[in-house]
């Protein structure tokens, strides 16, 4: 017989559970569901509307008129951590380095950083909203810490002597219809000193592009029902020495957790090396993706001194590194699907639906992918960098 506490504890459990999956699915749902201040079912707080434009004044930006002329100073004049506030950006190129954010967005109110690249948003222009990290004289700056997004560590090498800054302040942005280059990394955030701690951003219709990282989060905790999110994004990285990726990704948990840091749909990730990177420095991370195209340029010749990391990636991990990836109707290319030797061992993962592989032919293909044994011609046609959708 059941007691009245076991019932009552019970029922309480079975309460928390149906909260927490009504919950999921609007985070989940496509165009960020109640947490977008642009969605039509969104519920939470109303803030304020900051534009960007080159052809605006520069005053205020509470109108296209008015706009700033840099998106840092939209960023800037975010006046409240309460959420709900959106910055649009008219189509054109912001030679812009390391942003940051005044406030973070709230639980459920998130803020919008979004690129008016149809015109419907009233800008009067379409097409890409560049953002060029590079020198503005010399062009590409490979330089760490050098990014999109502002992160720093003092002390890392001698001449870092800033003070360290965290990608924290960036917690619950939404960031939309955005094309970035020229540095480092192209959206990527480093918690650096804030590292673990929660921490949530939802990446949409976006180019992301760096020597190092096209994309990636380190080193948050995990929110069960509040994963970051990079959905219908591209990811191009140049550089294949190190601690790179076309996306890094690290957690802070020592063991593995049992919900992902990172969700991808429908994303591509392009690299010499490898698409998917656990980061040196991380310790357990949890990531899933589906619909997602995974193409790595290295199909190498061992006999003759080639290496390759595999596509994805855990080599040079420390003692409590681990990557678990659920792949789910997913398309991979590139030398071998994990890193080859001891670190691979690091790798666990799951496969859902349709997850097929096109590697070297003298690499085995793990239990649950399907080996392509013919050239991927439309898979590699993802290569190419999306246009952005005018209509």
């Amino acid at each position: 017989m059941i007691t009245k506490n076991e019932y009552r504890n019970g029922l309480r459990a079975l309460i928390v559970l149906l909260m927490c999956l009504s919950f999921i699915p609007k985070v989940f749902a496509s165009g960020s569901g109640t947490v977008d201040p642009s969605s039509p079912d969104y519920l939470g707080r109303k803030g304020k509307n900051i534009y960007v434009s080159k052809s605006g004044d520069n005053s205020d930006g509470s109108s296209w008129g008015k706009a700033y002329h840099t998106i840092q100073a939209a960023l800037s004049a975010i006046p409240d951590e309460k959420g709900g506030h959106q910055i649009m950006i008219r189509p054109d190129t912001y030679v812009e380095a390391n942003l940051s954010t005044a406030y973070k967005g709230a639980q459920g109110a998130y803020n919008l950083l979004i690129g008016d690249t149809d015109g419907k948003l009233g800008s009067g222009a379409t097409g890409r909203i560049i953002i060029d990290s590079g020198d503005p004289q010399k062009g590409f700056k490979s330089y760490d810490w050098w990014s999109t997004i502002r992160a720093t560590s003092k002390g890392w090498r001698p001449e870092f002597t800033e003070q360290t800054f965290s990608s924290i302040c960036w917690d619950r942005w939404i960031l939309r219809n955005l094309y970035t280059s020229g540095g480092d990394a192209g959206f990527f955030w480093d918690l650096t000193d804030k590292s673990g701690e929660g921490f949530t951003v939802i990446l949409e219709d976006c180019v992301g592009i760096g020597r190092a990282f096209g994309g990636g989060i380190c080193y948050p905790l995990v929110r069960p029902d509040e994963p970051s999110i990079f959905r219908r994004c591209y990811f191009l990285a140049l550089d294949w020495v190190g601690d790179t990726g076309a996306v890094l990704v690290g957690g802070w948990e020592k063991t593995m957790p049992g919900y992902p840091h990172l969700i991808m749909e429908d994303c591509t990730l392009v690299h010499p090396d490898n698409a998917l990177a656990m980061s040196y420095a991380s310790n357990c991370v949890n990531v899933r993706a589906v619909g997602c195209h995974f193409i790595v340029l290295n199909f190498t010749q061992p006999e003759m001194g080639g290496k390759s990391t595999g596509i994805i990636c855990t080599q040079g991990h420390k003692a409590t590194g681990k990557l678990h990836v659920d792949l789910e109707d997913c398309i991979l290319a590139g030398y071998s699907v994990f890193t080859s030797g001891e670190d691979g061992k690091a790798v666990s993962y799951t496969t859902k639906g349709k997850v097929q592989a096109y590697v070297q032919f003298s690499q085995p293909v793990p239990e649950g992918f399907e080996r392509i044994n013919q050239w991927p011609d439309q898979l590699f046609d993802y290569m190419a960098i999306p246009k952005p959708l005018l209509k």
